[in-house]
């Protein structure tokens, strides 16, 4: 697969204080952007609080180093009653500024609920 699958929710900048010690970007770092991007995706789609429940099937595929830039993109996947089930992909653009290459670094599904002001459950609008 040559493009991204979904929008693009997130983009940002791997810096040095979130490498391991080969110099590499922490896989955990790259797993909580997905769950940023991810929560913005379901907060758009229900307008509520949501809460991250589950995460399927992740596999690193490509390294990622300072400077390159990570880019999240989220596709819903499936709307239940009050939870959301969502493919996030992880793309990278290495050297930014001298060219447009780009190269997959992950994927995973990751489901949210939609919650009230106390964390219950509610349902997902559906629009």
């Amino acid at each position: 697969m040559t493009e991204p699958q979904g929008d693009l929710v997130l983009r940002t900048l791997a810096m040095p204080a979130d490498t391991n010690p080969n110099g590499d970007i922490f896989g955990g770092w790259i797993m909580s952007q997905m769950d940023i991007a991810g929560g913005l995706a379901a907060k758009n789609r229900c307008n509520t609080r949501v809460s991250t429940v589950a995460v399927e099937s992740m596999s690193f595929i490509h390294p990622v180093k300072v400077g390159d830039v990570v880019c999240c993109y989220a596709d819903i996947i499936r709307v239940g009653n009050t939870s959301m089930r969502i493919k996030l992909e992880v793309w990278i653009l290495s050297h930014p500024f001298k060219s447009e290459e780009r190269h997959k670094v992950t994927e995973g599904f990751f489901t949210y609920v939609a919650i009230d002001d106390d964390g219950n459950p509610i349902p997902v609008e559906r629009n």
